[in-house]
């Protein structure tokens, strides 16, 4: 058979799909219905074909419609500014300096707490500077008063030592001369 014969056996069923309309998506609130390509409504026999053009159309044409929805609420929020009466254009003004007088409270307030926190910061650490000054200085003090009961205790030490040292020579020159008086080394006298 010729590519075209071959074609027209092919079984495609017709199907039927609701329009979606600009002015329903407008008005309404409620989220479009997405359709899943691979299983359309309304169909009462699969195809050999997974195309689903009527599926597809509706996808498409609901993204183009959120698109175009999204960009006119955007450019709806630009238009007060620029293309309003004197009255809109006066209340977004007064919107922003509202929102800049917010932002302006928000920062000292922040900045106030910074302060504050700082502050409390550098007091605590000046207490604890304090403290470790006034327990250095104790330290200190304890350290001096055992080293000068340390000094005063070798002192006492090192007297003694000097007298039992003086003690034992003297009575050592004591016995030297009573041995040299029982013993004298020249019996005769001749050495003067």
């Amino acid at each position: 058979l010729p590519p075209l014969a071959r074609r027209t056996h092919l079984a495609v069923t017709p199907m039927t799909f609701p329009l979606i309309s600009e002015s329903a998506i407008w008005s309404s609130k409620q989220p479009i219905p997405r359709l899943d390509p691979l299983h359309p409504p309304f169909v009462q026999k699969r195809t050999i074909s997974l195309e689903t053009p009527a599926v597809h159309y509706h996808n498409n044409q609901r993204a183009l419609i959120m698109q175009r929805k999204e960009n006119y609420r955007f450019h709806q929020v630009w238009r007060k500014p620029f293309y309003g009466t004197s009255s809109e254009r006066e209340e977004y003004r007064k919107e922003i300096r509202d929102h800049l007088k917010k932002q302006i409270e928000e920062k000292c307030i922040a900045l106030k707490l910074q302060f504050t926190n700082r502050a409390k910061d550098t007091e605590y650490l000046c207490e604890m500077d304090r403290q470790h000054l006034s327990k250095e200085k104790e330290q200190r003090i304890l350290h001096r008063q055992a080293m000068t009961a340390y000094r005063d205790e070798n002192k006492k030490l090192m007297e003694q030592g000097w007298r039992d040292r003086a003690l034992t020579r003297s009575q050592e020159a004591l016995k030297e001369r009573e041995l040299l008086r029982l013993n004298p080394i020249n019996w005769s006298g001749t050495l003067k």
